[in-house]
């Protein structure tokens, strides 16, 4: 066999299936499509999950792929050794009910030992232990000698995943050599040592199970297979593990060059470099596939693995951002493959390198508290790290508990995760569950699943038809007929009403059949593909086969047209003044807004708000026609339609075109002519996650309900403050803007007064402690302010002073700290001072060395504060 790089291995193998009548399909995004059950896509199966589910048609019954995969179980583990990664790349070939065991098996050993010329002697295979097809298969007919075959049991070959498609898999492992092996005369297949590497994992989906050891033969069987491509690179490369592939090393080399170090060089600073290079490998292609960091979900995924590579930066003692520059090589390393990467490269990098300057603004201070705190449960001998404080660093610093916990592993202590669990508790607000789709949704598809009916949707040109009722449900069953004050769900053959799909809301209206009226008032589109209407009875009764009216809430509709029309022409406004990186990262359409949700990386200034309002404007002024047509992707690619950010589609995409002036796909509703939008109006820009903006705008009708609005709060104003018109509110604003101003500097000018007499008051009654002087005292209803124009003129007056004040204004306690520079250079510094002070009342605070605030939680123990400054001083003197 021949030395081959990963880039030629994966063209190969798609190759290979392609000259075996496959379709090669390109990688699924990381982010699951229509799929809740997984956060990120972790197999080379993940995507296919549909197709072997009957819930869509493959394009062909024979699929090859390379998917790219994210796992994350065990991201502790990357680094401290070279096997785990949490980034992949899986080859696989799929039949669907086409091709079995005969095919599958001849062609995977034709690919490893006739296009790859891997000896035969170096391969050995695993069945499933009662699986005496595969074995016959693998020595009869492929011709494998039996002494490198080997019988597993349940556990090792049988795949199995609840109910559903099921059945035994053979494994195909390359023997690394006894070098690599762990020296027992009985290591064979299967051992835990590093000599016997899978390479290829073959499943036969033969068996349907019923969840309860029940298996049915399937008048189709599948084939699943997964080779990892990475693992595949290793056998071809002669390496060890996936660091050293050529493709991998390249980004890793990248890494060593900015931190000055070399691979195998230093056991600490390999785990560094396996983990940045692991790291930024996931990050870059998570972003590329539309995740941004977030607090939860795939986005605390992403998140998470940014700073543990930014951390592992640190320890190798790059201080400034760099990853986004490794993602350069990563994108380099892998543009033939996924040419996305480069289109997005901006974007990608600039996500990357804002996530790195935030976390440098935390990690410094947390680290520097987690190291007082460990050092502190040393000093006691104590070994669990109080979940309380894990806790507090991450609700006032943002430090993560897995950097908290990764931390304390390496110094030998463990973190009271339960103790940090309840804390979380206490402090959580709002449930992390995502919103459901429908709260009888699940019922609705339990009762429909096995009903072989469809619903044809003609909303796009009609908002009235006729339909027939073919399924209806109530109280979560199957239902003949409902009645009057009856909640219920209607299924049609035919139906105008739109179902909730890609941001737009769903429609309501009526459905009626002479006398009985059935108030819609939601339509979602089930997995399955139902168009669900859901509603109450308001009068009469609908029966099972009725031939209805479904009628659309006209006036509704047409406003959520308008607004949807207007978010394309609002993203390709942006784009005309922010940038080509603007891409779409989410949009919500009803009635009464637009919510446009889109990549960018600070908010919007005002002058380019107005440009991008303007700009809409013009375009609906333009009264621009505005078509809607189905077209092969290809051809809509060609004509520059923009596509969502991340969003796979099909073979065929509907393209709404408004005079060139906007082209994208989508299968929501729209007005014909961009003039029947009326007005376009902002409302509102936002920050929604790192790198997301969010705009809410609106069109129509809500513009005149804007209008009505703002000049109603004007009127108000103006009444209010006695004026004539509103008119005249600027320069009353100015107005009473200057007095205010001269008001507030006549306060500090009799502040200043007043500090200056305390001041006298407070030096004399100051007491001596080592080389410094501490005064102290307590203000009632004292502003910070205030204090700190104290503590200045204190430090002003008296070099050897050392200040501490305390008040409390409205409940909340604020401790000031001031420090003159003769006390400064005797080792009393305000900034460390205020710090352990504010520590006895539970608050936090820092500052310069000669001048520092802090709060106080619990305000019963300022006098405690006061009564142990001097204590508290002591240990800092030099």
């Amino acid at each position: 066999m021949e030395w081959t790089g990963l880039n030629d291995l994966r063209e190969h193998f798609l190759s290979f299936f392609e000259g075996k009548a496959h379709t090669r399909l390109a990688s699924y995004p990381l982010v699951p499509q229509d799929d809740a059950s997984l956060l990120l896509i972790n197999s080379g199966m993940a995507p296919m999950k549909k197709f072997f589910l009957g819930l869509a048609t493959p394009p062909n019954k024979r699929v090859t792929t390379c998917q790219k995969c994210i796992r994350t179980p065990d991201i502790e583990n990357v680094g401290k050794t070279a096997r785990h990664g949490t980034y992949f790349e899986m080859l696989g070939n799929f039949s669907f009910g086409d091709y079995f065991k005969h095919e599958a098996t001849a062609w995977a050993w034709e690919f490893l030992t006739k296009e790859l010329k891997i000896p035969a002697e170096k391969l050995y295979i695993s069945v499933f232990e009662s699986d005496d097809e595969a074995w016959d298969i693998w020595v009869k007919e492929v011709g494998i000698d039996p002494s490198h075959m080997v019988r597993f049991g349940r556990e090792d070959n049988f795949w199995e995943i609840g109910s559903g498609p099921c059945g035994p898999c053979s494994e195909i492992y390359f023997d690394r050599g006894p070098d690599k092996g762990c020296g027992s005369p009985d290591c064979h297949v299967g051992c835990d040592c590093d000599r016997f590497m899978e390479v290829w994992n073959l499943v036969f989906s033969q068996f349907d199970s019923d969840g309860a050891g029940n298996y049915t033969p399937m008048a189709h069987p599948n084939i699943d297979t997964g080779m990892g491509l990475e693992r595949l690179a290793c056998v071809m490369q002669g390496v060890d593990n996936l660091f050293e592939v050529d493709t991998v090393q390249n980004i890793m080399k990248h890494i060593s060059r900015i931190a000055g170090v070399e691979y195998h060089q230093d056991h600490e600073k390999d785990i560094s470099l396996r983990v940045i290079t692991d790291h930024v490998r996931s990050t870059t292609m998570m972003i590329g596939d539309g995740v941004v960091p977030q607090n939860e979900g795939r986005g605390y995924v992403l998140r998470r693995l940014l700073r543990r590579a930014a951390r592992h930066g640190r320890l190798l003692g790059i201080r400034e951002p760099f990853l986004y520059q490794v993602a350069d090589t990563v994108i380099g390393e892998n543009k033939t493959a996924y040419p996305e990467l480069v289109q997005n490269r901006d974007y990608i990098v600039k996500v990357i390198r804002m996530e790195e300057e935030r976390f440098a603004k935390t990690i410094d201070a947390g680290l520097e508290q987690v190291n007082d705190i460990i050092a502190g449960l040393t000093e006691k001998g104590e070994k669990v790290f109080p979940g309380a404080d894990a806790f507090r660093l991450y609700d006032t610093c943002g430090f993560p508990i897995d950097l908290t916990k990764e931390i304390c592993a390496e110094r030998g202590l463990t973190v009271d995760e339960e103790g940090y669990k309840a804390n979380m508790e206490e402090q959580r607000t709002r449930a992390r569950e995502a919103r459901k789709a429908l709260g009888d949704l699940g019922w609705t598809e339990d009762a429909l699943k096995d009903m072989d009916i469809t619903t044809h949707f003609v909303g796009y040109d009609r908002m009235e038809s006729q339909g027939t009722i073919l399924a209806m449900i109530a109280g979560g069953e199957l239902a003949d007929s409902i009645g009057d004050g009856e909640e219920a769900t209607i299924v049609l053959d035919e139906t105008p009403f739109y179902a909730e799909m890609g941001g737009q809301v769903g429609d309501t209206g009526v459905i009626t059949c002479g006398s009985a009226v059935f108030e819609v008032t939601d339509c979602r589109k089930s997995p399955t593909g139902h168009f669900v209407h859901t509603g109450k009875m308001k009068s009469g009764v609908l029966t099972k086969g009725d031939r209805v009216e479904a009628k659309v809430d006209r006036d509704r509709r047409t406003s959520i047209m308008r607004n949807h029309s207007s978010c394309h022409l609002l993203q390709a406004a942006l784009q005309k003044v922010l940038g080509a990186h603007v891409h779409q990262a989410g949009s919500y359409v009803d009635d009464k807004i637009c919510r446009f949700d889109f990549s960018h990386f600070s908010a919007m200034t005002d002058e380019e708000l107005k440009k991008t309002e303007e700009l809409v404007n013009e375009m609906i002024l333009e009264a621009n026609p505005v078509t809607a047509t189905e077209m092969p992707l290809e051809e809509a690619k060609k004509i520059g339609a923009m596509a969502l950010f991340g969003e796979k589609y099909g073979d065929t995409v509907r393209v709404v075109d408004m005079n060139k002036r906007s082209i994208e796909f989508c299968g929501g509703t729209h007005v014909d002519n961009t003039a029947k939008l009326g007005l376009f109006r902002i409302l509102k820009e936002s920050s929604v996650a790192a790198g997301v903006r969010r705009i809410e705008a609106t069109t129509g009708w809500g513009v005149l309900r804007y209008m009505d609005e703002t000049a109603g709060i004007l009127n108000t104003a103006a009444q209010t403050l006695k004026l004539g018109s509103p008119s005249e509110l600027v320069e009353k604003a100015a107005q009473m803007t200057a007095e205010l101003r001269a008001k507030d500097r006549k306060i500090a000018e009799e502040e200043q007064k007043l500090a200056a007499m305390q001041v006298d008051g407070l030096l004399a009654g100051a007491k001596a402690v080592g080389s410094v002087k501490l005064l102290k005292a307590s203000f009632t209803g004292s502003k910070p302010d205030a204090l700190r124009t104290i503590c200045d003129a204190v430090r002003a007056k008296d070099p050897a002073a050392v200040a501490v004040l305390t008040s409390v204004t409205d409940g909340k306690g604020t401790i000031c700290v001031a420090c003159g520079p003769d006390a400064v250079a005797a080792g009393v510094v305000a900034g460390k001072l205020v710090k352990a002070l504010c520590a006895l009342t539970g608050g936090s605070g820092g500052g310069r060395p000669d001048s520092a605030m802090g709060s106080a939680k619990d305000v019963a123990k300022l006098p405690e504060v006061l009564d142990k400054a001097e204590e508290t001083i002591l240990p800092l003197l030099k």
